[in-house]
């Protein structure tokens, strides 16, 4: 499955902006592009689409100019070349997009963005999950939950969750977790369906951000119609 070249062309600018860079940089020439910010708290790295960016303060960035791109990738790299900054890995991550609704056969999902069942999802899953998730923080968070008890009196069983937030008016960041016990069943695809549809219907282009150890995470995506479009690894920078 390949991405439509006009939704192409609308991630790239989406994020050229995130970056720094030029509304039309991501989408012309080739090459490594370099974006200087002294006040970043970040010294990030970013493959999207067969280009390069590295972007943070000046010292860092023309630290990285030598290394090739599977050096800037490891994180290992970037704190090495910020261990005198306080340096503190963010992680490696893939960065995948979709344009097209996802398709499941089951019935229609059964989802809440009750903020009790939010805290809830997020009290069963584990903590490194729910940091990386974050539903919580989400601007538009979905939970799935347990269709056999809805009109009852008890509040239903969360199974899974996502949400989204807007970046640059452009993006739908989405973001999914799935309990231990409820992994394995589908249930983080068929929420994570509700938020692409959601996001799509709000004439935004949907984002999955997995790190590059979280195979499960990789796998929802690709499940949920998402395209591999690049990668992003970061290290975040003390205040001077």
């Amino acid at each position: 499955m390949d991405l439509d070249p006009g939704t192409v062309s609308i991630i790239q600018l989406a994020w050229s902006r995130l970056l720094g860079l030029d509304d039309g940089a991501l989408g012309s020439g080739s090459g490594r592009l370099y974006s200087t910010d002294d006040d970043a708290p970040l010294l990030t790295f970013v493959t999207l689409f067969g280009r390069e960016v590295l972007k943070g303060p000046a010292w860092a960035v023309e630290a990285g100019r030598s290394l090739s791109g599977p050096e800037l990738r490891s994180a290992s790299t970037l704190l090495t070349l910020t261990r005198d900054h306080g340096g503190r890995a963010l992680g490696e991550a893939q960065l995948y997009f979709c344009d097209a609704l996802p398709r499941f056969d089951e019935p229609p999902a059964v989802v809440s963005s009750e903020a009790a069942l939010v805290r809830e999802l997020e009290r069963r899953c584990p903590p490194d999950d729910v940091a990386e998730a974050d539903l919580g923080g989400v601007e538009h968070p979905f939970v799935l939950v347990d269709g056999r008890n809805e009109g009852g009196d008890a509040q239903p069983d969360p199974l899974a969750g996502a949400g989204y937030d807007i970046w640059e008016g452009i993006l739908a960041h989405v973001a999914a977790i799935t309990p231990p016990g409820e992994r394995r069943k589908g249930y983080a695809g068929r929420v994570a369906a509700v938020a692409v549809e959601e996001a799509m219907a709000a004439g935004l282009v949907p984002q999955w951000r997995a790190r590059t150890d979280n195979t499960a995470s990789q796998r929802t995506a690709r499940r949920a119609g998402f395209v591999f479009a690049g990668t992003q690894t970061s290290v975040a920078l003390d205040p001077r």
